[in-house]
Formats: structure tokens, C-alpha cells, sequence
């Protein structure tokens, strides 16, 4: 369990003291932010904050993950390994869409097929991975059962699981990167859900079908739950870091390297501790807000109206008066009861099979 108290803490440690220094080398190199020219007008004063501030957590994350492991003596696991190279590998898209866009003044960053081909490498090389390295009892990172609190049904296949776990992965950085558009609102609601997954992994590994005591109907089929709980206490220790700078007034965005990383991460947790489906209630705030784009953009191609003043939803509230910090708050109110429900539902599933 110290695993997982070092992971926090360095990865909080971290970006505490090294956001501030990515700020002045960001701001010395001038890649600032781009603004939107039909968003709320309090907008306009953010034009030219440091972005790509994604590189601050997603660094620190894998630097606590390794100096967690010296320190403690422990060795990586290919679960913990997988999730973070979803993380980095998605990261490294939003990185160089965020690099064009704002480095070379290209106003639409990577072409769209471009940044497609380039999550799409890094989504079916996860999956692939994910159903290999078998452990002694047959158990592999990720399942091709759908899952909710625990797998249930029958087998959909290899081919049938890496749609899936492509579908999941897009769905999730996408949903970050449009939550993304307020000052600490997808960081702080991402904190939120890694945390979850922090007791989610621990009561995983306290309840597994690896140990003889906890073995039978009611135990976890998770090949590696406590070190997944240990890149969770990392990423989540990395983004409270991360929002002391970002929070409102924002010295720095976390750019599409960060919000792709974040939606990666979340996926490859989901997928890996066989919380699948739970994962659209834990991130339950980054569902909504993709809906609201979902819901715009089908009403206006349908009957050229449009339900919302602007989408995603934060800016719709913002365009009716709320100032920024109560959308941020109400909107993380909404993120943490999402997260209380769905720990909830994770403890229920518990409790009716045991």
C-alpha cells in the first residue's frame, strides 16, 4: 500500500514545482492559446496563455510510477505498463496536433485523418497488448467479456473487443478534450474519477480470485488491481499538481496532449480493472458534455435549430450568465456525485453476488 501513497505524492510533488518552470519555457518560446472567436467574450483575455500544459502530469505520472517502483522495491506490471503507455501514446497525438496548431500556425493542428491514424496506432496496439502476457492462473490485462462491476456474458472476441476498446478510447479523449474549455474543469474532474479508481483497485486486490483466502463468487478476476490503484494514485496526485496552475484564473491549459492523455488513461484503468461500462457513470460529466455536442450538432443538421446557445453544455451556461468559476464549481458537484453513485453501484455489485 505504500505503492500507492509514494505514487501520489511524487506525482503531486512534481507538478507543483515543475508546471510553474513549463510556464516560463512556454511562455519564452510564445505557444500560447488559441481563442475561439464566437465563444463568450470573457474568453478573449486568455488569448496567449501557455498551453500544452499536458506534458507537466503526463511526465510526472511516469516519473512517480518509476521512482515509486525503486523506492518500494516493487516491479512494473504489464497492466500498470499498458495503461501508461495509452496515456503517453495518446498523449504524443494531442502533442504534435498542439504543436502544429499553435508552434507552426496551422489553425487546425494535424489533418483529421492524420490524428485518427495516429490514436488509432496507439488504441489497437493497447488492445492487442492488453489480451496478451498471462499469468500463472491464465489472467491477462484486459478481458474480451464485457465488464461492468465485474465481466458478465459470453466471449465477444478478440477482433469484436479491440472495436471496443477503440470506441472506449476515443470516446473517453474525446469527452476530456470537449470538457476541456474552462479553466480546471476536466482536470479537477478528472482527479475526481482517478480516485475512484484508486479504491476501486485497492478493494480489487483486497477481494482478488488470486488469493486463496478471498477466492470464490464474489472475488475479482483483475490480473494486476493494486498496481493499477498505483498509476491512478500517480495520475491523480500528477492533476491536483497540475490544477493549483490551472485552476481559475488558468496560468497555463493542459492543450490536446493533455486531454488526450487523461481520456487514455481513464479508458485503459476501465478496461483493464474490468470496469467498463461503470465508466461512463465514474466520468459521468465527461458523457454529458459530449452528449450536449451530440444532441447540437443532430438537431441542427436535422431541423436547423440548435438546443443550446453554445456547445459543449459549460459554454451554454456561460452565454446565460453563470460566471466561469459556478459552471467550474456546479459542474464538479455533478462530477463528484457521478463518482459517489458509481462506487456506489461498484460496492452494490459487491454485496449481490457475495
Amino acid at each position: 500500500m505504500k505503492q500507492i501513497l509514494f505514487a501520489g505524492v511524487i506525482g503531486l510533488l512534481l507538478t507543483l514545482i515543475g508546471t510553474p518552470l513549463l510556464i516560463k519555457f512556454l511562455a519564452r518560446k510564445g505557444y500560447g492559446q488559441f481563442i475561439r472567436d464566437d465563444g463568450p467574450r470573457e474568453h478573449h483575455s486568455k488569448r496567449g496563455t501557455p498551453t500544452m500544459g499536458g506534458i507537466a502530469f503526463i511526465l510526472a505520472t511516469l516519473i512517480a510510477y518509476a521512482l515509486t517502483k525503486v523506492f518500494t522495491g516493487g516491479g512494473p506490471t504489464p497492466s500498470g505498463l499498458l495503461v501508461l503507455f495509452l496515456m503517453a501514446g495518446m498523449g504524443l497525438v494531442g502533442f504534435l496536433d498542439d504543436y502544429i496548431k499553435i508552434v507552426k500556425q496551422r489553425s487546425l493542428g494535424l489533418r483529421a485523418k492524420a490524428k485518427m491514424a495516429g490514436q488509432l496506432i496507439v488504441g489497437i496496439a493497447f488492445a492487442v497488448l492488453a489480451l496478451q502476457f498471462q499469468d500463472a492462473r491464465g489472467a491477462t490485462p484486459a478481458s474480451t467479456k464485457l465488464s461492468f462491476v465485474q465481466d458478465f456474458g459470453w466471449s465477444i472476441g478478440p477482433v469484436i473487443f479491440a472495436v471496443w476498446a477503440l470506441f472506449m478510447i476515443l470516446a473517453m479523449s474525446n469527452g476530456v478534450n470537449l470538457t476541456d474549455g474552462l479553466d480546471g474543469l476536466a482536470t479537477g474532474a478528472s482527479v475526481m474519477v482517478f480516485g475512484a479508481y484508486v479504491f476501486i483497485g485497492v478493494w480489487q486486490y483486497g477481494q482478488s480470485c488470486a488469493n486463496p483466502l478471498t477466492a470464490g463468487a464474489a472475488c475479482y478476476e483483475v490480473r494486476d488491481p493494486l498496481d493499477l490503484a498505483v498509476v491512478a494514485s500517480a495520475l491523480m496526485g500528477s492533476c491536483f499538481g497540475f490544477l493549483w496552475w490551472n485552476t481559475s484564473p488558468a496560468k497555463i491549459f493542459m492543450g490536446d496532449t493533455g486531454s488526450l492523455a487523461l481520456g487514455g488513461a481513464l479508458a485503459g484503468l476501465a478496461i483493464c480493472s474490468r470496469t467498463e461500462l461503470l465508466l461512463a457513470l465514474l466520468g459521468g460529466l465527461f458523457v454529458l458534455i459530449t452528449m450536449s455536442v451530440v444532441i447540437q450538432v443532430g438537431s441542427f443538421r436535422l431541423t436547423g435549430k440548435r438546443v443550446f446557445r453554445m456547445a459543449p453544455l459549460q459554454h451554454h451556461f456561460e452565454l446565460k450568465g453563470w460566471s466561469e468559476v459556478l459552471v467550474v464549481v456546479r459542474f464538479w458537484i455533478i462530477q463528484g456525485l457521478c463518482v459517489a453513485v458509481g462506487l456506489g453501484l461498484f460496492y452494490a455489485g459487491w454485496l449481490a453476488i457475495k
